[in-house]
């Protein structure tokens, strides 16, 4: 199930690609592979961004809600929610890019598998269509004939600690993808004054302290910017080049996908964003409901002064 509905387009679009490429270059192909999958992503990372577009946006209602509620956690949230509903936002819309990459992460995983260690399954993963097209035709063939390399010169099928020696390519690949990591997560991290940091927050609420959990969520991000750059290179440099270098090329086409958005007019983001459908029908249902209301009551004032004019006259 996997392989048919992840692994073989995954690895049907990189052969496609890598035979359309001069010279066959698989570093190449998976840079194309990489802004393709991005672009095609474009949509949801627009909705993403105007969530935390209208994040920012909410932090001035947010600290009046809290004024309001006056300690009252519970009358804090339901506020809060009802906030979050007016104006369509929606924390769980922000794992949608992440439940799309993993699958494609771990099927481009498998796909670099057959390329390195079972090549001789690479005509089984081939769809028909594309098994008689010229330079498919010939790796099937000969499957020592794919080059794994990019440009010559990276290795995409090693690590970058492998053989006793460092693959310097690969170890840069590594600190860029760290390094775009943070710039990630800085530019979609909700602005504001508050820099207090966890270890803080957290040493007052052990002495009893009462913490406000728009404070601990802030420190939570700030911490989460620092620590996740470093286990991504970690991760990085202990799988194989040609992961290193989709992850590193998608996070710099994201990097640039979200400085034009975020940077956008506030009115044109209002145009791209969608309008939460049920706030209108809430609006149009409440207006009927409260039409119906008034109807009844003028009914019911006209239907006692009926009674009480009758009872005069008998």
């Amino acid at each position: 199930m996997f392989d048919t509905f992840i692994v073989k387009p995954i690895f049907n679009a990189l052969m496609f690609i890598y035979s359309l490429v001069p010279g066959g270059d698989f570093g190449v192909a998976l840079i194309i592979f990489t802004i393709i999958i991005r672009f095609l992503m474009y949509p949801l990372v627009k909705k993403q961004l105007h969530q935390t577009k209208m994040m920012r946006k909410l932090q001035p209602e947010l600290k009046k809600i809290k004024a309001r509620a006056k300690g009252d956690k519970q009358l804090e949230a339901t506020q809060m929610m009802e906030l979050y509903k007016r104006y369509g936002v929606s924390p769980f819309r922000s794992i949608g890019i992440l439940l799309i990459q993993l699958p494609i992460f771990i099927g481009l995983y498998q796909v670099i598998q057959i390329f390195t260690m079972h090549r001789d399954r690479i005509g089984a993963f081939t769809y028909n269509t594309l098994e008689s097209f010229g330079p498919i035709k010939a790796i099937i063939d000969n499957p020592d004939a794919f080059n794994h390399k990019m440009l010559g010169l990276i290795d995409l099928t090693k690590t970058t600690f492998s053989q006793g020696s460092v693959d310097i390519a690969l170890l840069l690949l590594a600190f860029i993808a760290a390094a775009t990591q943070y710039i990630m997560t800085k530019q979609t991290m909700p602005t504001g004054d508050n820099n207090r940091r966890f270890r803080d927050i957290m040493k007052e609420a052990a002495s009893g302290q009462q913490q406000d959990q728009s404070d601990i969520n802030g420190a939570v991000m700030q911490s989460m910017a620092k620590v996740m750059p470093i286990m991504m290179f970690f991760i990085m440099i202990t799988l194989p080049g040609a992961l290193a270098l989709y992850y590193t090329i998608s996070n710099v086409v994201a990097v640039a996908q979200q400085h034009y958005l975020l940077n956008k007019d506030e009115e044109e983001m209002e145009i791209i964003a969608d309008e939460p459908e049920p706030k209108k029908a809430s609006q149009k249902t409440a207006a009927v409901r409260e039409k119906n209301a008034k109807n009844a009551h003028v009914t019911r004032i006209t239907a006692k002064d009926t009674r009480r004019k009758k009872e005069r006259r008998s």
